[in-house]
């Protein structure tokens, strides 16, 4: 189907529709594991860090859908253990015990991101995790590392993402599309994100929790244990809400103890 073509189809312009709704929702993961890691830079690092790290999102997702007839490949069988599984309700196995590439990665990147997320919230218990900024050598190491980690995840993110919209769409200009706006909305949120989870020092064990049950659930995905995302981002969405509640409440009794 041509472009011009694509433009008069009202079905291809719902796909489109969902297919950005989609990108964006599964965008925050990403753009809540930017922010913090971002965070923890200089702060004339840390926008620059945010940008590069969505610039290469972008980059992935782009460079992926040019190579998606391999993508799809990534859902082949590649491991098989030979073992059934523990019986369920009705017999069939609760977890799988073949496993493709994309398994492989959900499940590499899930135990990755654990262990960062778990690293991040011992350091913010303790305390620890401030950077030096007198040291001169040690700001270029970390924007390094954070640079690494950011790839890392996005890469994860960006092969879900992808395969995802294939399921959804069989057009190549409509992911495209798609893509690009939910990157340009995580570009435009990615400041404002990142300094109000920076001036409210509670949002960050809240954003690193969401990232800790992010990870367990890329990891339920690459067993064949599929947890419906909507129940994550619901949840994620009430605990969002709930903190909200909780900082207005504490900025008001703060007004009322200053007056």
């Amino acid at each position: 189907m041509t472009i011009p073509e694509l433009l008069a189809d009202p079905a291809a312009w719902l796909a489109l529709a969902t297919l950005i709704v989609m990108e964006v929702v599964l965008g925050i993961d990403n753009l809540i594991f930017i922010s913090i890691l971002s965070n923890k830079l200089p702060p004339e690092q840390q926008s620059k860090a945010r940008k590069l790290g969505i610039g290469l999102a972008l980059g992935l997702r782009l460079g992926l859908l040019s190579i998606i007839s391999w993508l799809t490949r990534l859902t082949t069988t590649v491991v098989d253990l030979g073992l059934t599984g523990t019986p369920g309700e009705h017999g069939e196995p609760t977890f799988e015990t073949a496993f493709s590439w994309r398994d492989i990665i959900l499940i590499v990147g899930g135990l990755f991101l654990v262990w960062k997320a778990t690293s991040e919230i011992h350091t913010t218990m303790d305390g620890e995790g401030e950077h030096d900024e007198s040291v001169a050598g040690k700001a270029t190491t970390t924007f390094g590392s954070v640079i690494v980690q950011i790839l890392l995840l996005d890469m994860v993110f960006s092969i879900d993402s992808i395969l995802t919209a294939v399921g959804m769409t069989d057009h190549l200009p409509i992911m495209v599309v798609a893509v690009i706006f939910a990157v340009g909305v995580m570009l435009f949120a990615a400041d404002p994100l990142g300094n109000f989870i920076k001036r409210n020092p509670s949002v960050v064990m809240l954003a690193l929790s969401f990232l800790l049950m992010i990870g367990l659930v890329l990891i339920a995905d690459g067993f064949g244990v599929h947890v419906p995302k909507g129940y994550i981002y619901a949840a994620m969405a009430f605990s969002a809400l709930v903190e909200t509640l909780n900082i207005f409440a504490r900025r008001r009794k703060s007004r009322a103890a200053g007056h």
